[in-house]
This record gives C-alpha cells, structure tokens and sequence, in this order.
C-alpha cells in the first residue's frame, strides 16, 4: 500500500510531496488513515533548523491529529479497526513499538512513533487515544498537543485554583488552550500578553481578562499594575529567553509559580538573578503539561466540546497535504492560531 505525504527533505527548503510505501506493521503498531493534522511551532522549529543539524532527513513530520484505525498489528489491544482516534506524541497506555521507515523510490524515509502530515500513517500504538465522545474530528486535532500542553500546565503543573491570579505569555495555540483552561478554572484575573493584536482579541474571547501588547509596555509592569505586587501564576509560551525571564519576574514573592512550555532555539540561554529564588519564586518545566492521555485527554475533550469557547476561530480554515509548508510559514509569521490541514481532501 502507498500513501501521500509531505516530508522533510532539507532543512530551510519547501517540503516535499512524496508517494511513500507502507511497511508490514510491527507487534504494537496501527496503521491509521489520517482526517485531520494539526501543526505547532515543534514543526516550525523543525522545518526551519532553529534544533540545529538534523540527522534524520528525509524524515515525516506532524505529531498531532485525528484519523480512524485501518489495521492493527500484533499484541494491539488498545483500539481496533475503525475506531476514531486521536493521535499525540504524548505517550499513554499500550506497547512503545517505536518509530517507522517509509520507502520512497528506494530512499528510507524516517519516521518517529507518531507523525501526521500523510494521508496514512503507521503509529505506535501509545501514541493513539480513543476519540471522546461528541468531539468533531477538526475539534480533537486540538488534544494531540495545543490543548493538553497549555490545559495541563495550568491544572497538573501550577494547579490553579479558583481566585489565582494568572499570567499567560504567548497567545499562539498553546497559550489559548492555557487561557482557557484558567477561565474555566476560576482564575482572577486571566492575563494575556502577546506583540499580535488579533492574538490578543483572540485571547478575550478565550478567557482572558485583560491583555498586553508587550512593544507598548514593559509586560512585567503591566501585568504588576494589573496585580499589584505580581501575580500567583505564569505560563509562559513562546520559547523565548527572555520572556521566560519575565514571567518568574512577573508573579509574586513568596509563593509564584511560572511554568516554562516554549522551546528555545539550539544554542540560546536563559540568564536569571538568582535573588528571584531567595524571594520564594520558583520556575517550573513540564513535558507536555504532565499531561497522561489515558487520564486527561476525556476531561480536555469536554471543555473544548462545551461551547464555551470560540474554537473555529483558532483553528484556521483547512490547508491541503500540499499546502502544509504554506501552514508552517503562516503559523511562524503568526497568521493564524492553529494550522488545520484536512487530510480527507485529494
């Protein structure tokens, strides 16, 4: 069997369309046909070097997205032949079978335990949820990283409790999905800052109570004019030094917590004072919001089925497999909330 896929040849060049073969599936592995992917700044990262030298070219790309299960291989028994899935690189219950190798004209092309930018795609099977209920298949593209990234930052890292005072850097996917999960949470007051003012108008309507255009205000005056003497929570989620400098200096003595999502680029590093510690600060890392899929992702499902939020203005007007480049230019240049590429479409 062959499929289509957008792969990555050279870093900092178009992606390419390349027809690729199926292999036999191992013990722990499932075939799944693809309707939905997401993209985040991972890919962006990825595509563009900001990692430094990658090994693995030619290589798949995508790991989160949505799909229905074709094929099981041996000793599968978490899903089955035509359940609807969700697909995460977070790891949750089943066999680890790990990655995968496509053939495309005799060439090898890599692949990890989980990738999405293909019609058709061989996954480990502790890469894969079962659907929840009443959740549309764009919809949960959200679960295999945006959601249970910021959602579980701010309910399995800083366990925000209703009446905290938050403060959320970045207001890409991630950073909305952290928005919302404090608004839903009780957090008072929920605070976006983010440089793009659409990002921002997004932000209000995803919970936020108040934002910051950080190129018109200091953002930790701002959000200490908001919250005298700093807030009890940060999130912070752009990958950028010296924002994550910002957000520990942005909560409050004694007791503020920031939480470190955004990856920085290969080379660059994070300079601290020290005194921030000895003043009762700490700063958090998480991977993936400590988020366990088997646990978390039912719960997530239902607040992004509740209808309280606006999610169609997050995730963009479908990109075709071969506009998935396309996808990551306009996601890193900031044109849209979350990439949405509709792999039903020829």
């Amino acid at each position: 069997m062959k499929t289509e896929a957008a792969i990555l040849v050279e870093q900092g060049q178009p992606l390419v369309l390349a027809e690729l073969t199926i292999p036999v599936l191992k013990p722990g592995q499932v075939l799944v046909e693809l309707a939905f992917s997401g993209a985040c700044g991972t890919q962006v990262m990825e595509w563009r070097g900001d990692k430094g030298p990658d090994k693995w070219l030619p290589h798949c790309l995508g790991h989160e997205g949505t799909g229905r299960v074709l094929e099981v291989g041996a000793a599968v028994t978490k899903v089955k032949a035509d359940d609807r899935v969700v697909l995460s690189w977070l790891r949750g219950g089943g066999a680890e079978a790990g990655g995968c190798h496509y053939d495309w004209e005799g060439r090898t092309v890599n692949a990890g335990g989980v990738t999405t930018f293909q019609r058709h795609a061989v996954v480990s099977e502790n890469r894969l949820t079962p659907m929840p209920a009443d959740l549309a298949l764009e919809t949960a593209t959200l679960l295999g990283c945006a959601a249970p990234t910021g959602m579980g930052a701010v309910l399995n890292v800083l366990r925000l409790r209703a009446g905290d005072s938050i403060a959320v850097f970045g207001a890409g996917g991630i950073g909305l999905a952290a928005c919302m999960a404090a608004a839903a949470s009780g957090g008072q007051p929920v605070i976006a800052i983010d440089p793009n003012p659409a990002r921002r108008a997004l932000a209000e309507q995803f919970g936020a109570g108040a934002t910051i255009d950080p190129g018109a205000a200091d953002p930790v005056t701002a959000v200490r004019d908001l919250v005298p003497g700093g807030v009890d929570l940060a999130v912070e989620a752009t990958g950028r030094p010296a924002v994550m400098r910002g957000a520990l200096e942005a909560v409050r003595n004694q007791g503020g917590r920031a939480v470190v999502i955004g990856n920085a680029a290969a080379g660059q590093a994070l300079e601290l004072d020290p005194g921030l510690f000895n003043m009762g600060k700490s700063l958090l890392g998480t991977w993936g919001g400590d988020s366990q899929p088997d646990r978390d992702y039912p719960r997530y499902g239902r607040l992004l089925a509740s209808g309280r939020f606006p999610l169609n203005k997050l995730l963009s007007a479908p990109y075709r497999l071969e506009q998935a480049g396309q996808a990551l230019e306009d996601l890193a240049a900031g044109r849209v909330g979350r990439p949405l590429i509709d792999l039903s479409r020829p």
